[in-house]
């Protein structure tokens, strides 16, 4: 008697939802004995499904971690809330780029897509008509208020050797490409991954610079072409925020102008316009005496390529301000504001405006 199909898949369905099901449940949910749930599954460990038997009065079967993936069971829920993470996940730049399979943590060079490109076509393939049907309802409905992010992805493989890494505090070797495309590889003490406006970060130390302290680094995960384990281990610093490090670090690259202010406000009041990831705050150390409630003059430092989109933020914070450096900002407010102030009269004019 040939073993039904569809209630081997059913039971390969049960196991994947987690935990342990005993002989008791599975036989109730398959419509079979306890005899002929045995022999399903045997039939799965014989396609290389690692199911293994618990023993014990609360005992029966459950998945064990396998050497690869077996076949998975979606039902429909489950296929249309994974398609939908792809597709929000490949916008935002948040997906990993397809390479060696394996997974060596060495980058090949040779993508043309992403892994979730790939895994989505895997699963539409397979999708019911019904339910593709319903899928591209919600993806022709689907609108984004934001412009999809710059397809920065990391190799599945590095991103997995960091982690690991991460995990269990190892040094890496790396191979890195900075944004003027000099490569060099380098020892990393990495302290956590971090994603931010659609790429993604990790952040550490150096310990080739100073043995005792290192210096503080972050790489983008989509320049590292390897990344491999060095014998050894570190202890990060206590009371580590990695987003935090990550966020510093963008505020303080180098671009080609420096710009230092004095703004007179709060520092919410600044992240509303000049976030962490844009701009350092220094505030100053409060003197006895001084009323708390006072709003203080707090030094503000960023870096910047250009510095055209500067001046309409600075007038948004509406706080007073002061440029430090560089006249060249000094000189576009200045230009902004007589812009300004000349559309304002334009305004009040009937005859000049044609109305």
């Amino acid at each position: 008697m040939g073993r039904p199909t569809s209630r081997v898949l059913t039971l390969l369905e049960l196991l994947q939802s987690g935990g342990i099901r005993t002989v008791a449940e599975l036989a109730d949910r398959l419509g079979v004995d306890g005899r002929t749930v045995r022999r399903y599954v045997d039939h799965l460990v014989d396609l290389d499904i690692p199911v293994e038997a618990v023993r014990g009065r609360y005992g029966g079967y459950r998945l064990a971690p396998g050497y690869r993936l077996p076949p998975l069971m979606l039902n429909d829920d489950e296929a249309l809330a994974v398609l939908l993470g792809l597709v929000v996940g490949r916008r935002a730049g948040l997906l990993t780029a397809t390479g060696t399979p394996g997974g060596t943590g060495t980058a090949t060079g040779t993508a043309t897509g992403t892994a979730g490109e790939t895994a989505a076509a895997k699963i539409r393939r397979v999708l019911p008509e019904r339910l593709a049907r319903r899928l591209d309802a919600v993806l022709e409905s689907l609108a984004f208020t934001a412009e999809p992010g710059e397809a920065a992805t990391p190799e599945t493989g590095v991103l997995l050797a960091v982690a690991d890494a991460v995990r269990h505090r190892r040094p890496l070797s790396i191979r890195y490409t900075a944004r003027d495309g000099r490569r060099s590889e380098r020892t990393l003490h990495p302290y956590g991954i971090v994603t931010h406006a659609g790429r993604w970060y990790v952040t550490g130390t150096d310990p080739e610079v100073d043995p005792e302290i290192g210096q503080d680094r972050t790489f983008r995960l989509d320049r590292i072409a390897d990344a491999r384990p060095l014998p050894g281990s570190f202890e990060p610093p206590a009371g580590l925020d990695p987003a935090r490090r990550v966020l510093s670090g963008l505020a303080k690259a180098a671009y080609r102008y420096e710009v230092t202010l004095r703004i007179h406000g709060t520092v919410e009041q600044i992240r509303a316009r000049l976030p962490a990831s844009v701009a350092s705050i220094e505030e100053p150390v409060a003197k006895e005496g001084t009323d708390p409630h006072t709003e203080p003059w707090l030094h503000v430092e960023l870096r910047a390529e250009r510095l055209d989109w500067l001046p309409p933020v600075l007038a948004s914070l509406d706080r007073p301000f002061v440029i430090e450096r560089p006249d060249e900002l000094r000189g576009l407010v200045i230009a902004l504001a007589d812009r300004l102030a000349a559309s304002a009269r334009q305004a009040c004019d009937p005859d000049r405006t044609g109305h």
